[in-house]
């Protein structure tokens, strides 16, 4: 074992440069306009709320969300039931876990942009389903409804839109889930009798009425729509808010865009945008979609005080001079405070507070110089305060709620003159790690586990460390609470924010997260051990279950500064036979075990994620023979199976734009295109006569799926196919053998049955449903009650060489360590390289 000591001083080095190196700017703080302060004040008079529901990330409709929230001012929220980890990933390698903190962030920024409220259920995304009865199969179905109820309940809406109907027309099995869950909820929010335990705290509430959105998409045609328009309402989302400075629909198409994981950039739009909408339960609306209901202060006892004064304070706005109505909105707070506690209370008291600041011009900023710290842990603090207006401004006391610290300052602020100052403050040892609350425990397939009411709904955790000014503004007594932030200038984009988070004080991170052993060889595990503090030192180990063999047993670390990193090797071999296990790697330090790896998402349009998943690693030993060796990846929208056919020992070489030509290519004993490369790499209609002619001269091309849409060139094959949205998503489907005798299942490995046990959440998705007679299929699969799917793995002979096109999910089988998986994908690989007899090729069944 060696200490690094050069490496890690380089390594202090790069961390105290780049750190923080491509953060997203999306936690800067607030900077609001005259406009925008005059577009919230109008907001304070208005008292309606609506409740958008749909399934995932993305299926909202964010045209009638902004409408809702900026033009008729109603308190709007989206319910969405999952975060849409099943989904695919069109700008990177994440999926399941951690494409759902993407799609979470997604879906929070494209709120910050229409001005919506954003929640969730507990419920997971599987992935694709057909019809809800699967779906309620694997959700819990009563536990997402109580969540549901649970946010009705708390946000108090008076309609709810979904945006699916409750039957097939939906087109996925989440979908229709989500507006069968959704008119149940409908009903039970208002029943004592249904989920009694979340009465401690919240109150039964009925809305009015349910509505779905629907459009020409559900009646098939537009002559059929055409006959029943008439019955529905509608609404033009299509105006224009000059207080914006922008259309609906160009708010709108911002929101939406942030969805870039989905490839859901959309054009903006704008004037005249009719939406449809159908009755289905509660008070049927002739003309208005919050008809016969009161949107004004007096739906609250006493609120009629309240309401003059706001409006008092929107007549007399001056967009020059804000701050003149912060003395009305001062005495509306204090009418307001006299009400009896309602949510109405609640909720417009916060609203009116932030009026107040925003129309101050009051920032208040505190930053943390580092953005990770661990408990136990000093940090220093920087404190910016500065009032922009000649409203008279007090900091009393300033409290660190999660150290229990206050400090007395009873400072004024003078106009426009900031007051900076820092402080240390020791996070407590009881503090906990950032790690997002639906994933701090282990759930089910169809559910993460969430203990306690007090998380349910909210999209994400709560900052890490907040800190709260007791002001005094114009003498009376104002509470204003801001996260703690990390905050850097880069000197290009300047200041660049992320969010300030609690970790472990040491993390391993384990390099692979599968490791495959084709034969009896033992492989290296390389265990990264990094200091979440300064002056760690400790052991680390695997551990392994029995039949497994490690060396050595454990192994020392000492790591002088945070953020140095020391590698450290195990030797693993596996037993004899076909297994399938998991190890894990474990830090000790001061006596305490530390399992947590350090996970890290960075893209421009999100906040900074981090999270420490458990530091774990599928271990499967397989039998498996191979033919060839050298192989060309062209990457698509982003997957982890170059990774995955190194393990079992394949050269694997990214080619670049500049490889694609005959004479480099042909070194390759197979060349694979990464999932959809057919919809994001436009440079392959230009290289598409040079994989064709990679073919013809004997080469393997493996095309992995394309969606239907978007494609970069009409035709991906040497031979006319048509891709189609036919997928399997039942993993466990029965997979039926076309072509027993065909080469790719039985050279160089015997394929059976047992080799499509154990696969992930699907089979296969976007196969072709046409093809011409050149192309052979071999495999077909279908879900319960559908038709088979015979176009999941298409080979032809072209030329010399094969063409392979193949819908099944090897992007997901092959990083999850699925044995079959690999033994039929070794095939593709080798088809037409074995040159034995077909006594061999018979000698090599097991």
């Amino acid at each position: 074992m060696k200490f690094l000591t050069l490496l890690n001083r380089w390594l202090l080095a790069l961390y105290l440069v780049v750190a923080s190196a491509g953060l997203s700017m999306a936690q800067a703080p607030e900077k609001t306009s005259s406009s925008e302060v005059l577009h919230k004040l109008k907001k304070l008079n208005v008292l309606g709320t609506v409740l958008y529901v749909a399934a995932h990330p993305d299926d909202e409709n964010t045209r009638l969300i902004t409408y809702l929230g900026n033009e008729k001012l109603y308190n709007t929220g989206y319910l969405s039931v999952t975060r849409g980890d099943g989904g695919q990933n069109l700008i990177g390698p994440e999926i399941s876990k951690d494409l759902g903190i993407i799609r979470t962030q997604e879906l929070l920024q494209a709120r910050r942009t229409d001005g919506g409220v954003q929640f969730f259920t507990r419920a997971n995304d599987f992935g694709f389903s057909k019809n809800a009865e699967e779906t309620f199969r694997i959700w819990n179905k009563e536990q997402v409804l109580a969540d549901m109820v649970w946010v009705i309940r708390k946000f108090r809406p008076d309609v709810m839109i979904t945006r699916f109907p409750p039957d097939e027309r939906a087109g996925h099995g989440q979908h229709t889930a989500s507006a069968i869950l959704a008119e149940e909820a409908f009903t039970a929010a208002a029943d004592p009798k249904r989920f009694p335990e979340q009465l401690k705290y919240v109150e039964v509430w009925q809305p009015k009425r349910l509505l779905w959105n629907t459009g020409v998409w559900s009646f098939g045609s537009q002559a059929e729509f055409d006959k029943y328009v008439d019955k529905l309402l509608k609404v033009d989302v299509g105006g224009y808010n000059p207080l914006l400075g922008e259309s609906y629909g160009e708010i709108a198409a911002a929101s939406r865009s942030m969805h870039k994981s989905q490839g859901f950039g959309a054009s903006a739009a704008r004037g005249t945008s009719i939406e449809y909408l159908q009755h289905t339960k509660g008070d049927k609306a002739d003309k208005e979609l919050l008809e016969s209901i009161n949107t004004s202060w007096a739906r609250v006892k006493g609120g009629e005080k309240v309401q003059k004064l706001i409006q008092k304070a929107i007549d007399s706005y001056k967009p020059t001079e804000p701050s003149a109505i912060v003395p009305v909105l001062l005495t509306a707070r204090k009418e307001l405070q006299k009400l009896p506690d309602n949510h109405w209370k609640k909720l417009k008291t916060e609203a009116i507070n932030e009026v107040i600041l925003d129309a101050m011009g009051l920032y208040l900023e505190v930053t943390a110089t580092d953005y990770a710290a661990t408990p136990g842990q000093p940090i220093a603090f920087n404190i910016e305060a500065i009032n922009r207006s000649t409203t008279p401004v007090t900091i009393k006391a300033v409290n660190y709620k999660f150290a229990a610290k206050d400090t007395t300052l009873q400072k004024q602020l003078s106009v426009n003159e900031p007051l900076k100052y820092s402080t240390t403050i020791e996070l407590p040892a009881t503090i906990a790690y950032s790690q997002p609350y639906w994933l701090q425990k282990s759930g089910t397939l169809g559910m993460f586990a969430v203990d306690g009411l007090d998380n349910v709904g909210k999209p994400e955790n709560d900052p890490a460390a907040q800190v709260t000014f007791n002001l005094t503004v114009a003498g009376e007594p104002l509470e204003v609470t801001v996260p703690v932030v990390y905050k850097r200038t880069d000197p290009v984009e300047g200041e660049i924010y992320r969010p300030f988070i609690v970790t472990p004080p040491v993390f391993v991170n384990i390099t692979e997260g599968v490791y495959m052993f084709a034969d009896q060889e033992p492989k290296q595990v390389n265990v990264r051990v990094k200091a979440g503090k300064a002056n760690v030192a400790g052991n680390v180990a695997l551990s392994l279950p029995k039949g497994w063999k490690v060396e050595p047993a454990s192994a020392p670390f000492s790591l002088q500064a945070k953020g140095f990193e020391q590698n450290v090797t195990f030797i693993v071999t596996p037993p004899k036979g076909q297994h399938e296990a998991e190890l894990k790697a474990v830090a000790t330090l001061d006596g305490k075990n530390y399992s947590q790896s350090l996970s890290e998402i960075s893209y421009s349009h999100i906040p900074a994620q981090t999270t420490f998943p458990e530091a774990t690693a599928k271990i499967v030993k397989l039998d498996l023979k191979k033919d060839g060796q050298k192989i060309g990846y062209v990457m698509g929208a982003g997957d982890d199976i170059p990774t995955s056919l190194r393990q079992i020992g394949y050269d694997v070489t990214m080619l670049r734009d500049s490889d694609m030509r005959l004479n480099y290519l042909q070194q390759f004993d197979a060349i694979i295109l990464g999932v959809r490369a057919y919809n994001t790499v436009d440079r392959l209609k230009h290289h598409q006569p040079t994989l064709m002619e990679y073919v013809k001269n004997g080469g393997n091309l493996i095309v992995q799926y394309n969606t239907n849409h978007a494609l970069v060139m009409p035709n991906v094959g040497p031979y006319p196919l048509k891709l189609s949205r036919d997928r399997v998503t039942v993993e466990e489907a029965e997979v039926r053998f076309l072509k027993p005798d065909h080469e790719v299942l039985n050279l160089p490995n015997k394929i059976t049955k047992k080799d499509f046990e154990g696969w992930v959440q699907e089979r296969g998705l976007y196969f072709p449903n046409e093809w011409s007679k050149e192309y052979e299929a071999i495999l077909s699969s279908n879900d319960p009650g559908e038709p088979a799917r015979d176009g999941g793995l298409l080979v032809a002979k072209y030329g010399k060489g094969n063409y392979i096109y193949t819908g099944y999910s090897w992007f997901r089988e092959l990083p999850a360590g699925v044995p079959g998986a690999y033994r039929l994908f070794v095939n593709l690989i080798s088809l037409g390289k074995n040159n034995t007899s077909g006594n061999a090729a018979k000698s090599s069944v097991k």
